[in-house]
């Protein structure tokens, strides 16, 4: 991985996006759900007043609308602060 995260940011590689048919119709990239869990890829070494606590390869679940989205080697990310993360799933 060529990207690292400054302070307390994160990398995060989504969860692929459920496929989901409505009577036999394949409903679009557009249109589909966008998921709210992902792996921790990369992190910061954190702040002074934040210490680091997520680890790379931690399964999370994060907000709706958080972080921004990277494009690095055809491969979609989510860059957001460790603050953002709600939860480590384990």
């Amino acid at each position: 991985m060529n990207i690292k995260p400054l302070a307390d940011r994160v990398l995060i590689l989504p969860a692929p996006a459920e496929e989901k048919t409505i009577g036999g119709i394949i409903i679009p990239d557009t249109a589909k759900e966008k998921p709210l869990q992902g792996k921790v890829v990369a992190i910061g070494q954190g702040t002074k007043d934040e210490e680091m606590v997520l680890k790379v390869n931690d399964e999370v679940l994060y907000g709706k609308y958080s972080g921004t989205e990277i494009e690095f080697e055809g491969t979609k990310y989510l860059m957001m602060r460790q603050s953002d993360v709600l939860a480590v799933l384990g």
